[in-house]
C-alpha cells in the first residue's frame, strides 16, 4: 500500500537537527503541507532538548502497524520512537549512538519497503563515527542497505542551479579508476529522467572537465577518451548535453545560469563553487533508491547544540521538495 507520508530519521542525537526540527515546524510554509510527517527518533531525547531549547510541542507517539491506518496530521510531532540510553541532554558525538542511528534508519526502510513510503529525509550523521570508513558516505550507506550499490547518484539541489559528482566521497587519487564513459553515460541518463518525472522538465546540463583547462600533457586524455565520447552518445538519445567545460569557468554566472545542472568528476569540484553561491540553501537528493532520499546539506555542527543558533534552512527545503513525491 502506498502512503503520503514524509518520513524524516533525525539522525545523531547530538546535532542541531532537533533545534532546526523545532524551528521548521513553527514555519507556515510546512505548517500548511498537507502530507504527514513522521519522525523516527528518541521520543526522550526529543523533549528533553525540547524543554532545554524552549520549544513547546505536543508529541504524537504512533506505532508501525498504525501508519497506513489512522490520520496523521502535523499539529503534533509524530514520532516513532526507537530508545536511546543517553545521561547528557547535549553531549558530544560519539560512537554510542551508532545502533540507535542504525535502527532508526532500518526502521525507515523497512517503512518504504512495507508501507510504501516514498520519501525518506535524513539529518546529519557524523560518518566518522557513524561509517567508520565502512563506506565513503551515507549516500553509499543507503545504497548498500536496500541493495542498489553502484546505482546511487548525488544530486546537490536548489531551483536554479543543481550540481551531482560521478565520484562522491573518495580521496583524489582514486578517482581516476572510477571514472568511465558508461558511467557518465549512467548518471546522466538517470538525472535527466528524474528531471523529465518529478520536475516536468528537460534539464540542461553541463559536464566538467577533469583536468585544468580540459587539458592535460599526459598521453592519455581523459577528456579526449572518456567524456567526448559520452557527450557524444549521450546527444543522440536527444539530452541537452554539453561539454567537457574547465571546471574553473563554468561557474561563473554568466556560464552557470545557462544550465539547470553542471555534472562534476569528483565532489569538491562541484559542490565547492556550489556551496559558495547558496550556502545551505541546497538539499541533498539521492536517486537510485527505491525511494527518493534527501538529506540536509550540512553537517551536525556538534559545536553549536544547545545553543538555538542554527539555520533551519535547508531541513525547510528539503521537507517543501519531498512533499512532490509523497
Amino acid at each position: 500500500m502506498k502512503n503520503s507520508n514524509i518520513i524524516i530519521v533525525a539522525g545523531e542525537p547530538y546535532s542541531v537537527f532537533f533545534e532546526i526540527f523545532f524551528k521548521t515546524l513553527k514555519k507556515k510554509k510546512i505548517k500548511n503541507i498537507k502530507k504527514p510527517i513522521i519522525l523516527i527518533a528518541s521520543k526522550k531525547i526529543l523533549y528533553e532538548q525540547m524543554i532545554r531549547l524552549n520549544y513547546s510541542f505536543k508529541i504524537n507517539e504512533i506505532f508501525f502497524n498504525e501508519i497506513n491506518k489512522i490520520k496523521i496530521n502535523n499539529k503534533k510531532i509524530n514520532i516513532l520512537n526507537v530508545n536511546f540510553n543517553f545521561k547528557k541532554t547535549f553531549d558530544k558525538i560519539s560512537s554510542k549512538s551508532n545502533n540507535y542511528i542504525n535502527n532508526c534508519c532500518d526502521l525507515a526502510i523497512k517503512i518504504a519497503k512495507e508501507k510504501g513510503a516514498k520519501v525518506l529525509i535524513n539529518g546529519p550523521i557524523d560518518k566518522k563515527f557513524f561509517l567508520k570508513k565502512e563506506y565513503p558516505g551515507m549516500t553509499e550507506y543507503f545504497a548498500a542497505k536496500t541493495k542498489k550499490t553502484n546505482q546511487e547518484i548525488m544530486l546537490i539541489y536548489n531551483r536554479n542551479l543543481a550540481v551531482s559528482p560521478i565520484t562522491t566521497h573518495l580521496p583524489l587519487k582514486k578517482i581516476f579508476k572510477k571514472i568511465s564513459k558508461e558511467k557518465i553515460i549512467f548518471q546522466v541518463r538517470k538525472i535527466n529522467q528524474f528531471y523529465k518525472k518529478y520536475l516536468k522538465k528537460k534539464p540542461n546540463i553541463a559536464l566538467t572537465g577533469l583536468n585544468p583547462h580540459c587539458e592535460t600533457s599526459d598521453k592519455f586524455s581523459e577528456e579526449e577518451r572518456i567524456l567526448n565520447p559520452a557527450i557524444k552518445k549521450l546527444k543522440k538519445s536527444s539530452i541537452k548535453i554539453s561539454g567537457p567545460y574547465p571546471a574553473d569557468t563554468i561557474f561563473l554566472k554568466k556560464n552557470y545560469q545557462t544550465y539547470d545542472v553542471i555534472i562534476g568528476m569528483y565532489h569538491d569540484q562541484v559542490l565547492t563553487p556550489f556551496k559558495t553561491l547558496y550556502g545551505f540553501n541546497a538539499i541533498n537528493i539521492t536517486i537510485g533508491l527505491p525511494f527518493i532520499r534527501i538529506t540536509l546539506d550540512h553537517g551536525p555542527n556538534n559545536k553549536m547544540i544547545g545553543k538555538n543558533l542554527s539555520s533551519a534552512t535547508s531541513l525547510i527545503e528539503a521537507i517543501s521538495f519531498g512533499k512532490k513525491f509523497a
